[in-house]
Protein backbone atom coordinates (compact mmCIF):
# COMPACT_ATOMS: atom_id res chain seq x y z
CA UNK A 1 0.00 0.00 0.00
CA UNK A 2 1.09 3.30 -0.96
CA UNK A 3 1.82 5.47 1.79
CA UNK A 4 0.13 8.68 2.36
CA UNK A 5 2.06 11.89 2.53
CA UNK A 6 0.14 14.29 4.85
CA UNK A 7 0.31 18.43 3.88
CA UNK A 8 3.40 20.24 5.87
CA UNK A 9 1.72 22.07 9.01
CA UNK A 10 0.95 25.92 7.64
CA UNK A 11 3.72 28.39 9.32
CA UNK A 12 2.91 31.70 10.06
CA UNK A 13 5.41 33.55 8.02
CA UNK A 14 6.24 36.99 8.88
CA UNK A 15 6.88 39.89 5.95
CA UNK A 16 10.91 39.48 6.88
CA UNK A 17 10.90 35.42 6.49
CA UNK A 18 8.91 36.04 3.26
CA UNK A 19 11.60 38.32 1.51
CA UNK A 20 14.28 36.19 2.78
CA UNK A 21 12.94 33.26 0.58
CA UNK A 22 11.88 34.80 -2.24
CA UNK A 23 15.24 36.57 -2.71
CA UNK A 24 17.05 33.44 -3.00
CA UNK A 25 16.30 31.62 -6.30
CA UNK A 26 13.78 28.59 -7.06
CA UNK A 27 12.57 29.07 -3.60
CA UNK A 28 9.50 30.74 -4.03
CA UNK A 29 7.28 31.25 -7.16
CA UNK A 30 4.13 34.17 -8.04
CA UNK A 31 1.23 32.82 -8.79
CA UNK A 32 -0.90 36.20 -11.22
CA UNK A 33 -4.31 33.78 -10.76
CA UNK A 34 -6.45 36.52 -12.36
CA UNK A 35 -6.87 40.49 -14.21
CA UNK A 36 -9.93 40.82 -12.43
CA UNK A 37 -10.82 43.15 -9.36
CA UNK A 38 -13.32 45.42 -8.90
CA UNK A 39 -11.56 48.54 -7.01
CA UNK A 40 -11.01 50.32 -9.94
CA UNK A 41 -7.64 52.13 -7.49
CA UNK A 42 -5.90 54.82 -10.28
CA UNK A 43 -2.89 53.76 -9.40
CA UNK A 44 -3.11 50.03 -10.32
CA UNK A 45 0.02 48.80 -11.43
CA UNK A 46 -1.27 46.09 -13.76
CA UNK A 47 -4.56 47.56 -14.83
CA UNK A 48 -7.35 45.34 -13.18
CA UNK A 49 -10.82 46.32 -14.05
CA UNK A 50 -14.00 44.73 -13.11
CA UNK A 51 -13.91 43.23 -16.78
CA UNK A 52 -10.66 42.16 -17.22
CA UNK A 53 -9.79 38.50 -17.80
CA UNK A 54 -9.74 35.60 -15.88
CA UNK A 55 -9.60 31.92 -15.93
CA UNK A 56 -10.91 30.48 -18.97
CA UNK A 57 -8.93 27.20 -19.84
CA UNK A 58 -9.25 25.08 -16.43
CA UNK A 59 -7.72 22.26 -18.09
CA UNK A 60 -4.48 24.12 -18.36
CA UNK A 61 -4.83 26.03 -14.78
CA UNK A 62 -4.96 22.63 -13.53
CA UNK A 63 -1.73 21.77 -14.92
CA UNK A 64 -0.19 24.82 -13.64
CA UNK A 65 -1.04 23.44 -10.28
CA UNK A 66 0.03 19.71 -10.84
CA UNK A 67 3.08 21.85 -12.06
CA UNK A 68 3.61 23.94 -9.23
CA UNK A 69 2.77 21.45 -6.57
CA UNK A 70 5.79 19.15 -8.05
CA UNK A 71 8.74 21.53 -8.49
CA UNK A 72 10.46 20.64 -5.67
CA UNK A 73 12.17 23.39 -3.55
CA UNK A 74 9.53 25.78 -4.18
CA UNK A 75 8.86 26.35 -0.82
CA UNK A 76 6.34 29.51 -0.81
CA UNK A 77 3.90 30.44 -3.61
CA UNK A 78 2.36 33.71 -3.62
CA UNK A 79 -1.13 34.32 -4.89
CA UNK A 80 -1.92 37.79 -6.35
CA UNK A 81 -4.10 39.59 -9.38
CA UNK A 82 -6.06 41.37 -9.74
CA UNK A 83 -8.11 40.65 -6.57
CA UNK A 84 -7.57 36.81 -5.97
CA UNK A 85 -10.76 36.61 -4.02
CA UNK A 86 -12.77 37.38 -7.27
CA UNK A 87 -11.56 34.45 -9.03
CA UNK A 88 -13.48 32.17 -6.42
CA UNK A 89 -13.03 28.68 -8.73
CA UNK A 90 -9.21 29.48 -9.09
CA UNK A 91 -8.53 30.38 -6.02
CA UNK A 92 -9.82 27.72 -4.00
CA UNK A 93 -8.51 24.84 -6.56
CA UNK A 94 -5.36 26.76 -5.93
CA UNK A 95 -5.81 26.35 -1.94
CA UNK A 96 -6.57 23.05 -1.66
CA UNK A 97 -4.47 21.66 -3.93
CA UNK A 98 -0.97 23.37 -3.41
CA UNK A 99 -1.31 22.96 0.61
CA UNK A 100 -1.90 19.47 -0.17
CA UNK A 101 1.47 19.67 -1.81
CA UNK A 102 3.00 21.20 1.17
CA UNK A 103 3.35 24.77 -0.05
CA UNK A 104 3.47 27.70 2.28
CA UNK A 105 0.83 30.62 0.37
CA UNK A 106 0.97 34.08 0.51
CA UNK A 107 -2.32 35.54 -0.53
CA UNK A 108 -2.32 39.33 -1.98
CA UNK A 109 -6.15 41.09 -1.20
CA UNK A 110 -7.45 44.69 -1.39
CA UNK A 111 -10.11 43.23 1.41
CA UNK A 112 -12.81 44.01 -1.46
CA UNK A 113 -14.23 40.07 -0.20
CA UNK A 114 -15.53 41.85 3.54
CA UNK A 115 -18.25 43.31 2.40
CA UNK A 116 -20.97 42.01 4.37
CA UNK A 117 -21.32 42.08 8.40
CA UNK A 118 -20.52 37.47 7.91
CA UNK A 119 -17.76 37.10 5.96
CA UNK A 120 -18.44 33.62 3.40
CA UNK A 121 -17.38 30.48 4.90
CA UNK A 122 -15.50 29.46 1.92
CA UNK A 123 -13.17 33.10 1.87
CA UNK A 124 -12.51 32.01 5.98
CA UNK A 125 -11.45 28.75 4.52
CA UNK A 126 -8.73 29.82 2.13
CA UNK A 127 -7.36 32.32 4.76
CA UNK A 128 -6.82 29.51 7.03
CA UNK A 129 -4.98 27.76 4.88
CA UNK A 130 -2.70 30.60 4.34
CA UNK A 131 0.73 31.29 6.11
CA UNK A 132 0.37 35.10 5.31
CA UNK A 133 -1.63 37.63 3.93
CA UNK A 134 -0.87 40.82 2.60
CA UNK A 135 -3.84 43.11 2.87
CA UNK A 136 -3.42 46.76 1.19
CA UNK A 137 -5.32 50.05 2.19
CA UNK A 138 -4.17 53.63 1.06
CA UNK A 139 -5.83 56.85 -0.05
CA UNK A 140 -6.66 54.71 -3.57
CA UNK A 141 -7.93 51.66 -2.07
CA UNK A 142 -10.88 53.67 0.22
CA UNK A 143 -13.11 54.42 -2.90
CA UNK A 144 -13.51 50.82 -3.20
CA UNK A 145 -12.82 49.52 -0.01
CA UNK A 146 -14.54 51.67 2.65
CA UNK A 147 -12.70 51.94 6.16
CA UNK A 148 -15.58 49.28 7.89
CA UNK A 149 -14.18 46.41 5.32
CA UNK A 150 -10.63 46.96 5.90
CA UNK A 151 -11.53 46.54 9.66
CA UNK A 152 -13.95 43.62 8.89
CA UNK A 153 -11.11 41.99 6.77
CA UNK A 154 -8.14 42.56 8.94
CA UNK A 155 -10.02 40.88 11.98
CA UNK A 156 -11.15 37.77 9.98
CA UNK A 157 -7.53 37.36 8.78
CA UNK A 158 -6.17 37.41 12.53
CA UNK A 159 -9.21 35.35 13.37
CA UNK A 160 -8.19 32.88 10.97
CA UNK A 161 -4.98 31.97 12.43
CA UNK A 162 -3.08 33.95 9.50
CA UNK A 163 -0.16 36.54 9.53
CA UNK A 164 -1.40 39.59 8.80
CA UNK A 165 1.09 42.07 6.85
CA UNK A 166 -1.08 45.38 5.31
CA UNK A 167 0.45 47.40 2.40
CA UNK A 168 0.41 50.39 2.04
CA UNK A 169 2.09 53.02 -0.32
CA UNK A 170 4.38 55.40 0.14
CA UNK A 171 1.97 57.96 -0.56
CA UNK A 172 0.22 61.22 1.17
CA UNK A 173 -0.99 59.93 4.54
CA UNK A 174 -1.34 56.77 3.53
CA UNK A 175 0.81 55.17 6.63
CA UNK A 176 -0.99 57.37 9.30
CA UNK A 177 -4.51 55.86 7.86
CA UNK A 178 -3.50 52.29 7.83
CA UNK A 179 -2.29 52.83 11.43
CA UNK A 180 -5.45 54.44 12.71
CA UNK A 181 -7.27 51.85 11.10
CA UNK A 182 -5.23 49.31 12.50
CA UNK A 183 -5.67 50.44 15.56
CA UNK A 184 -9.39 50.30 15.40
CA UNK A 185 -9.42 47.18 13.91
CA UNK A 186 -7.26 45.20 16.35
CA UNK A 187 -6.39 47.20 19.15
CA UNK A 188 -3.88 49.66 20.60
CA UNK A 189 -1.34 46.50 20.40
CA UNK A 190 -2.22 45.88 17.22
CA UNK A 191 1.37 45.49 16.37
CA UNK A 192 1.17 42.54 18.25
CA UNK A 193 -1.02 40.69 15.81
CA UNK A 194 0.03 42.62 12.24
CA UNK A 195 2.86 44.01 10.69
CA UNK A 196 2.55 47.43 8.46
CA UNK A 197 4.72 47.56 5.35
CA UNK A 198 5.41 50.60 3.14
CA UNK A 199 5.80 50.07 -1.09
CA UNK A 200 6.93 52.63 -3.19
CA UNK A 201 4.26 53.74 -6.15
CA UNK A 202 5.04 51.41 -9.20
CA UNK A 203 4.92 53.60 -12.64
CA UNK A 204 2.98 50.99 -14.32
CA UNK A 205 -0.60 50.26 -15.61
CA UNK A 206 -3.53 52.75 -14.62
CA UNK A 207 -0.55 54.09 -12.11
CA UNK A 208 2.05 55.33 -15.16
CA UNK A 209 2.73 58.94 -14.99
CA UNK A 210 0.79 59.55 -11.96
CA UNK A 211 3.67 59.50 -9.31
CA UNK A 212 6.95 61.82 -9.85
CA UNK A 213 10.52 60.46 -10.40
CA UNK A 214 12.28 62.11 -7.73
CA UNK A 215 15.90 59.84 -7.78
CA UNK A 216 17.78 59.17 -10.75
CA UNK A 217 20.99 57.22 -10.90
CA UNK A 218 23.75 56.22 -13.33
CA UNK A 219 23.22 52.88 -15.05
CA UNK A 220 26.47 51.95 -13.33
CA UNK A 221 25.61 52.14 -9.69
CA UNK A 222 22.73 49.75 -9.66
CA UNK A 223 22.69 46.56 -7.55
CA UNK A 224 21.61 43.27 -7.99
CA UNK A 225 17.56 42.74 -8.95
CA UNK A 226 15.62 40.89 -6.35
CA UNK A 227 12.71 40.72 -8.90
CA UNK A 228 15.42 38.41 -11.24
CA UNK A 229 15.31 35.83 -8.89
CA UNK A 230 11.35 35.46 -8.73
CA UNK A 231 10.02 34.42 -11.92
CA UNK A 232 6.00 34.18 -12.38
CA UNK A 233 3.35 32.28 -13.45
CA UNK A 234 0.26 33.63 -14.77
CA UNK A 235 -3.24 31.66 -14.95
CA UNK A 236 -3.20 31.38 -19.06
CA UNK A 237 0.13 30.11 -19.39
CA UNK A 238 2.50 32.89 -19.23
CA UNK A 239 5.52 32.52 -17.76
CA UNK A 240 8.07 35.97 -17.06
CA UNK A 241 11.49 35.91 -16.01
CA UNK A 242 10.84 38.37 -13.36
CA UNK A 243 7.57 39.57 -11.83
CA UNK A 244 7.73 43.18 -12.81
CA UNK A 245 4.16 43.90 -13.18
CA UNK A 246 4.73 45.39 -16.27
CA UNK A 247 5.99 42.08 -18.13
CA UNK A 248 3.39 40.13 -17.09
CA UNK A 249 0.80 42.50 -18.79
CA UNK A 250 2.81 42.18 -22.23
CA UNK A 251 5.24 45.06 -22.31
CA UNK A 252 8.97 45.24 -21.95
CA UNK A 253 11.42 42.60 -23.73
CA UNK A 254 9.74 39.92 -25.21
CA UNK A 255 13.03 37.52 -23.89
CA UNK A 256 11.65 38.29 -20.36
CA UNK A 257 8.15 36.18 -20.90
CA UNK A 258 6.97 33.03 -22.90
CA UNK A 259 3.18 31.82 -23.31
CA UNK A 260 3.16 28.05 -22.52
CA UNK A 261 0.57 25.46 -23.60
CA UNK A 262 0.89 22.82 -20.91
CA UNK A 263 2.97 21.83 -17.79
CA UNK A 264 6.32 20.36 -19.93
CA UNK A 265 6.36 23.64 -21.68
CA UNK A 266 6.43 25.81 -18.53
CA UNK A 267 9.17 23.38 -17.05
CA UNK A 268 11.00 24.53 -20.10
CA UNK A 269 10.15 28.26 -19.79
CA UNK A 270 11.12 28.30 -16.35
CA UNK A 271 14.60 26.39 -16.77
CA UNK A 272 15.06 28.24 -19.71
CA UNK A 273 15.27 31.64 -17.42
CA UNK A 274 16.91 30.22 -14.70
CA UNK A 275 20.04 29.38 -17.27
CA UNK A 276 19.66 32.43 -19.37
CA UNK A 277 23.08 34.13 -18.25
CA UNK A 278 21.93 37.77 -18.66
CA UNK A 279 19.04 37.66 -16.56
CA UNK A 280 20.86 35.57 -13.64
CA UNK A 281 23.39 38.25 -13.84
CA UNK A 282 20.86 41.17 -13.22
CA UNK A 283 20.46 39.02 -10.41
CA UNK A 284 23.63 38.23 -8.91
CA UNK A 285 25.45 40.87 -9.71
CA UNK A 286 23.54 43.72 -10.63
CA UNK A 287 23.07 45.99 -13.60
CA UNK A 288 25.91 47.90 -12.63
CA UNK A 289 27.94 44.89 -13.28
CA UNK A 290 26.17 43.99 -16.66
CA UNK A 291 26.25 47.20 -18.41
CA UNK A 292 30.20 47.32 -18.30
CA UNK A 293 30.00 44.57 -21.58
CA UNK A 294 30.96 46.71 -24.09
CA UNK A 295 27.60 46.23 -26.08
CA UNK A 296 26.34 47.97 -22.69
CA UNK A 297 28.49 50.41 -21.83
CA UNK A 298 26.54 53.57 -23.02
CA UNK A 299 23.83 52.91 -20.39
CA UNK A 300 26.43 52.87 -17.60
CA UNK A 301 27.05 57.16 -17.61
CA UNK A 302 22.81 57.33 -18.52
CA UNK A 303 20.32 58.31 -15.73
CA UNK A 304 17.54 56.12 -14.66
CA UNK A 305 14.88 56.04 -12.33
CA UNK A 306 14.92 52.26 -11.75
CA UNK A 307 16.27 49.29 -11.95
CA UNK A 308 13.17 48.02 -14.81
CA UNK A 309 13.90 51.21 -17.02
CA UNK A 310 17.71 50.31 -16.88
CA UNK A 311 16.80 46.64 -17.18
CA UNK A 312 14.12 46.83 -20.42
CA UNK A 313 17.34 48.82 -22.06
CA UNK A 314 19.52 46.42 -21.24
CA UNK A 315 17.25 43.60 -23.19
CA UNK A 316 16.49 45.97 -25.95
CA UNK A 317 20.66 45.59 -26.82
CA UNK A 318 20.65 42.40 -26.17
CA UNK A 319 17.22 40.72 -27.03
CA UNK A 320 17.62 37.04 -28.47
CA UNK A 321 18.48 34.35 -25.74
CA UNK A 322 18.94 31.63 -28.15
CA UNK A 323 22.78 33.55 -28.95
CA UNK A 324 24.68 32.85 -25.59
CA UNK A 325 27.03 36.22 -25.15
CA UNK A 326 29.67 34.29 -24.12
CA UNK A 327 31.42 37.65 -22.44
CA UNK A 328 28.07 38.10 -20.46
CA UNK A 329 28.74 34.02 -19.55
CA UNK A 330 31.62 34.58 -18.16
CA UNK A 331 30.52 37.77 -16.23
CA UNK A 332 27.39 35.83 -14.47
CA UNK A 333 30.07 33.10 -13.45
CA UNK A 334 32.73 35.26 -11.94
CA UNK A 335 30.25 37.42 -9.73
CA UNK A 336 29.46 35.55 -6.35
CA UNK A 337 25.83 35.44 -5.57
CA UNK A 338 25.32 38.26 -3.00
CA UNK A 339 22.45 36.87 -0.92
CA UNK A 340 19.63 38.83 -0.42
CA UNK A 341 18.99 41.96 -2.16
CA UNK A 342 16.25 44.83 -2.10
CA UNK A 343 14.86 45.61 -5.19
CA UNK A 344 15.26 49.60 -6.04
CA UNK A 345 11.51 50.89 -7.90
Amino acid sequence: MTAITKPSPRRKLTHAQIEAVRHQRSRSMLLFITDRCPVNCDHCSVDSRPDSPTIRDFVLFDQILDWLGARIGIEIIGISGGEPFVERKGLRMATERLRAAGKQLVVFTSGVWAQTRVVPVWIEEVLRECACIYLSTDAFHATGVGDEQFVRAARTIVRAGSSLVVQVVAYGDGEARARSLLARALGNDWQSQAELNLVQPLDNGRGQGMFARIAWSRGESFGPCALARSPMLRYDGVVTGCCNEGVIMGQGPKRLRQHCSDASAIDAAVEGFAADPLLHAIGTGGLGVVVQHPKLKALARERFSSNCELCWKVFERMPDRSEPDRLMTLIDRLVPDPGPVEHTT
